[in-house]
């Protein structure tokens, strides 16, 4: 076994010994949805520090914990603070979460974010429903030896975002009244925000959103044959675009003002996946 393998097992082992829960969802929560958590029924908590080798966010609003807990009836694990690449861990550490809420059990990874508005005609506040990627602008979690134990070496990359998990969200998105938008969703490295030239690249390439995450959590579970759906919180207009400059605080006030209607779609989601799994 290669290095990486061994250290997410060491992972794996270490929250076995200390959580006896199966998720069938898993939940990674951005950036306007960090008390999350607060509104599901808790089963659990974990800390991040007191998993062996697990890499700790050093980012403000990250609060580092696994919630253990129900959405209506369904088991899920929600990440309360992600692991950036900006950080300084590598990226086997960045998708290293979404490795082990697989081996937790989780069958489908819900991944959201505060991502930055490419899209012409876009607001701060609107969703963004993911529906492709761009993850060329950082190292692929997939170099190195292939972890055969967690997928192929080649793996297939035509539909990293179910559509049947898409089509979920649409259907909950028009009964609870929101204008949802669609589009692709580039992943650069950060920290820094993206010049209005790198904006005006991002526009040209297909982007619709872009942020500094979530697009190698996809590969990684994609790799592991986890189903994926993914909502941006567009708390920003892109650089070149805003004609004001970007803040980390003007995202995470944004974030936070659209985060009631964030949740209610979250958690509507949830509840028709999970019955759409039984």
């Amino acid at each position: 076994m290669g290095e990486v393998y061994e250290k997410l097992m060491r992972c794996y082992d270490s929250v076995r010994k200390q959580i006896d829960f199966t998720p069938q969802v898993a939940l990674v929560l951005g950036s306007g949805l960090g008390d999350y958590a607060e509104s599901i029924r808790v089963e659990a908590t974990l800390d991040y520090h007191d998993i062996e080798g697990f890499p700790v966010s050093t980012v403000p609003g990250h609060k580092g914990q696994f919630i253990f807990g129900y959405v209506g009836d369904v088991p899920v694990v929600c990440m309360q603070g992600r692991v950036h690449y900006y950080e300084g861990y590598p990226m086997s550490d960045v998708v290293l979460p979404a490795r082990l809420m697989k081996l937790m059990g989780a069958q489908v990874l819900f991944l959201t974010n505060a991502a930055g508005g490419v899209q012409l005609g876009m607001h701060s506040g609107d969703l963004m429903l993911i529906t492709g990627q761009i993850a060329s602008f950082v190292p692929s979690p997939l170099i190195g030896a292939n972890l055969d134990e967690l997928g192929p070496r080649f793996p297939d990359m035509s539909e990293i975002y179910n559509r049947d998990l898409i089509q979920i969200v649409r259907k909950c998105a028009a009964e609870l009244s929101i204008d949802l938008k669609e589009g692709t969703y580039l992943q650069f490295t950060g920290p820094a925000y993206e010049s209005p030239q790198e904006v005006a690249m991002a526009r040209s390439l297909g982007a619709d959103a872009v942020g500094m995450s979530t697009a190698c959590e996809a590969v990684a579970a994609n790799h592991m044959g986890m189903k994926i759906v993914g909502i941006s919180c567009i708390s920003n207009l892109a650089c070149g675009i805003s004609p004001v400059p970007l803040s980390h605080k003007e995202v995470q006030e944004a974030a936070d003002k659209v985060a009631p209607q964030f949740k209610a779609l979250v958690t509507r989601t949830i509840e028709e996946i999970g019955k759409t799994c039984r």
